[in-house]
């Protein structure tokens, strides 16, 4: 394979899963060269499956939305009441795009069962077969199917999302995603609908902002408030392409070896106080994510449900028994979850390239970053949250820009925003050697760069003082 001209940051050397556990370094190229930011586009993006909406989005034949990465616009489009398929947004006759985001949006969507050229009139079905050529016979039957129909992509559908992959010879979503769908299977995301959705232009590089989601490792240092509830030693494991983060069992908070949930009691000597505190403290500094009202709401009740002195365990089995009494009172189901499948399932799952899930039994909170541009130093950040509600009372949604203000996106990302655009400064300095991730707690980190460098071409992060021999 010839690398990509002016990405080369080390001997193509892949390292194993297991050399992730070794002190291990890669340079800042991947963040900062407008050359890697360009192969991106040739050795990446086309190669990937990645999701591109909710079906939700999408409820009738005809309904459709717009996704763009790099230079490429996806149309995805309800076909049939059970189908999907998914196009290149362009025109097979002078490439003009068929949908234009308007300036400003997040994406384009709308209903169609036609999709017409603004610029000669070209017209597409659903199937994106062309229906209709201006003077066709212009062409003196030059014209076939093959050259006049639209470019399809492939696309299904998993968790309730949309997923595409502009690579028609890559292997099936569920390959691609191997461990994340049999482990994060049980929690049903497909059941979950939006509960508010934001976005941003971000000054950092796209993996910059990811990162900043892949371990708990920061928790100590930037959301110090955090601290008061709960002990954040954390683990990384990585899943082939992907990988999971979670509270390490080392942790002594985790009475019940629920080893990266958040469904535990916290730190303090009362676990029915502690329990509601960390709640509460997620709740209302996480944008009203990362758990639900009625998770809080039960929490509270403890200290009048339990006496004084009742041990962390019962307390957290009486607090989940009660919250889905209570959500089933209003006509919210909980799956069923094995005790060892939500401790595999751990805190939250990096699924490579760009996108972030942390999971709760009827919840989660999402993150996605994308290229903006050319610019290796913006990227596009969105965040959403899903959550289980009762049929037809899901609220309306729709992409909202948001600036990273605390006041928009609650105060826990708002550090996170912080920490973003203050490594992407970083990283420029010439005093920077090299990134150092934590081994044990940082490890989704460097199996992202580990897969990054296999798609790319260039070398894997490497192994810092390496004994031969």
């Amino acid at each position: 394979m010839n690398k990509p001209v002016g990405i080369n940051i080390d001997e193509p050397v892949q390292i194993t899963a297991e050399d992730l556990a070794e002190t291990l370094t890669y340079p800042v190229t991947a963040f900062l060269s407008k050359e890697y930011a360009e192969a991106e586009k040739e050795r990446l993006w086309p190669k990937v499956w990645q999701h591109a909406g909710r079906v939700e989005e999408l409820p009738e034949v005809g309904d459709f939305l717009t996704y763009e990465i790099g230079d490429d616009s996806i149309i995805v489009v309800r076909t049939a009441p059970d189908a999907f398929k998914a196009f290149h947004n362009v025109c097979a006759h002078r490439g003009r795009r068929l949908i234009d985001t308007p300036p400003g949006a997040h994406s384009a969507t709308g209903s169609k069962h036609r999709f017409v050229c603004g610029f000669h009139g070209w017209t597409y079905d659903l199937d994106g077969k062309n229906t209709f050529i201006l003077d066709q016979e212009d062409w003196k039957g030059g014209l076939n199917q093959d050259c006049t129909s639209l470019t399809p992509v492939k696309v299904d559908t998993w968790g309730g999302w949309l997923w595409i992959n502009m690579d028609l010879e890559s292997v099936s979503l569920q390959e691609y995603l191997g461990d994340v769908i049999r482990v994060l299977g049980p929690f049903q995301f497909e059941k979950m609908r939006y509960k508010w959705r934001q976005w941003v232009v971000f000054d950092c590089n796209w993996k910059t902002a990811i990162e900043a989601f892949m371990e708990p490792y920061h928790v100590a240092g930037t959301h110090t408030q955090m601290l008061e509830h709960g002990q954040y030693y954390a683990y990384s494991k990585a899943y082939g392409l992907h990988g999971v983060s979670g509270f390490d069992e080392r942790d002594p908070a985790l009475k019940m070896k629920q080893s990266g949930t958040i469904t535990r009691a916290g730190k303090g000597a009362d676990p029915r106080v502690s329990t509601y505190n960390l709640q509460n403290e997620i709740y209302t500094t996480v944008n009203n994510a990362s758990t639900t009202e009625t998770l809080v709401n039960a929490a509270k009740r403890l200290v009048d449900e339990l006496p004084e002195g009742t041990a962390a365990p019962d307390v957290i089995k009486h607090w989940l028994a009660s919250a889905r009494a209570d959500d089933a009172a209003r006509g919210v189901e909980w799956p069923t979850i094995a005790p060892e499948q939500m401790a595999e399932a751990g805190l939250a799952w990096s699924v490579f390239p760009n996108m972030s899930i942390l999971q709760g039994i009827t919840f989660a909170l999402c993150y996605r970053a994308r290229p903006y541009g050319d610019n290796p130093d913006k990227c596009i950040f969105e965040s959403y949250a899903i959550e289980r509600f009762p049929e037809g009372q899901e609220p309306k949604t729709e992409w909202v820009y948001a600036e990273p203000t605390g006041e928009k996106w609650g105060m826990v990302l708002a550090q996170d925003f912080s920490n973003m655009a203050a490594v992407q400064k970083g990283m420029k300095s010439r005093g920077f050697k090299g990134a150092l991730p934590n081994p044990h707690q940082e490890r989704k980190v460097t199996n992202a760069h580990r897969n990054l460098a296999a798609f790319m071409g260039t070398g894997s992060p490497r192994i810092l003082n390496k004994k031969e021999g």
